[in-house]
């Protein structure tokens, strides 16, 4: 009882600590975190708090489906399974139908054959072949009805895995994609040779928005931004939130300097946002980005990656400039 206690303890200053809410996801990842049951997510989580990575909701959420929710394999391999039955069952399908065409040819044979000697013993063996193939047929009916029913059931599981995986990559809030698919289409990029680059972009003045205007013009603010984000980038690359107040830009096979032609886009495409008080008539304030460009390196992971192009960001605004590229 005193080390569950002890624990709980624990759970409970690190999320003080980083100004975590008690969610029951925080919850879960934190006190695994504490209680070291998982020695790769330990591993993760050690390494960002090391070197000073902000430790927020996004990046508690990507280890939890990185490292905790196995729900999602378990998901992916039902409708592979599905898949297979169905393919089964129009296979036997195809068999049963070219069984039914031998037999009626055999059918026929045996009419052309039948012995006009002696037409009752013909006309037994005619009725008996009528009859194993009425069964036949019928039998077949039958199978297309029990596929007709399996195909739509395979219909209604794909839709419903389909929206769970949505749910499962996608940030319900920006509609952009979550931390965690980002870190796999890394890693997937890599194997495959990819030049890589990432965009950060910084909402500056986010916090003002919530503190002077309140936290429903912060997400207007958010949202809007995520959206002018999707309309410059949703062709080129892979947009995702990836902290509280900023995303990031996957980019394949694209150099650094039409990365900055991108993030200029995105960028003028956010100065033209106007907004107004719904209540007093008052004009808002300009949203103020920051954009960091980052290029990959051999044996980088997508949180390393993440991280240079969010201190080029920070070094954009620290020298005032709208952006910067790491390593210049």
């Amino acid at each position: 009882m005193a080390i569950a206690q002890e624990k709980m303890t624990q759970v409970c200053m690190f999320l003080e600590r980083y100004t975590l809410p008690p969610t029951p996801l925080n919850f879960q990842v934190v006190y695994t975190y504490v209680s070291q049951a998982n020695l790769k997510l330990n591993k993760t989580l050690d390494r960002a708090i090391s070197t000073d990575e902000n430790i927020d909701g996004v990046l508690i959420e990507q280890l939890y489906f990185e490292f905790l929710n196995v729900g999602h394999n378990t998901q992916v391999s039902m409708i592979q399974n599905v898949d297979g039955v169905i393919t089964s069952l129009s296979n036997n399908a195809q068999n049963t139908e070219k069984q039914i065409s031998r037999f009626a040819d055999q059918v026929s044979e045996c009419v052309h054959s039948l012995d006009e000697n002696n037409i009752e013993q013909s006309r037994q063996a005619l009725n008996k072949l009528d009859k194993q193939t009425a069964e036949l047929l019928a039998q077949h009916k039958k199978f297309k009805q029990e596929l007709t029913r399996a195909k739509k059931l395979h219909e209604r599981t794909q839709k419903q895995l389909s929206q769970l995986r949505k749910q499962h990559i996608i940030d319900s809030q920006t509609g952009l994609f979550k931390r965690h698919y980002l870190t796999q289409q890394t890693e997937l990029w890599a194997t495959q040779d990819k030049s890589i680059c990432a965009i950060a972009i910084q909402i500056d003045n986010l916090a003002h928005f919530v503190d002077n205007f309140g936290d429903i013009i912060g997400e207007v603010i958010l949202n809007k931004v995520a959206k002018q984000v999707q309309k410059y980038v949703m062709q080129s690359g892979l947009p995702g939130r990836t902290a509280k107040d900023q995303f990031t830009v996957l980019l394949a096979d694209i150099d650094p300097e039409t990365a900055i032609l991108i993030a200029e886009k995105v960028r003028k495409g956010v100065e033209k946002l106007r907004f107004v008080s719904s209540k007093s008539g008052e004009k808002l304030p300009s949203i103020n980005l920051s954009l960091g460009i980052a290029q990959h390196q051999q044996k980088e992971d997508f949180n390393q990656l993440a991280k240079k192009a969010s201190h080029a960001a920070f070094k954009a605004r620290s020298l005032g400039q709208s952006s910067f590229t790491a390593g210049q």
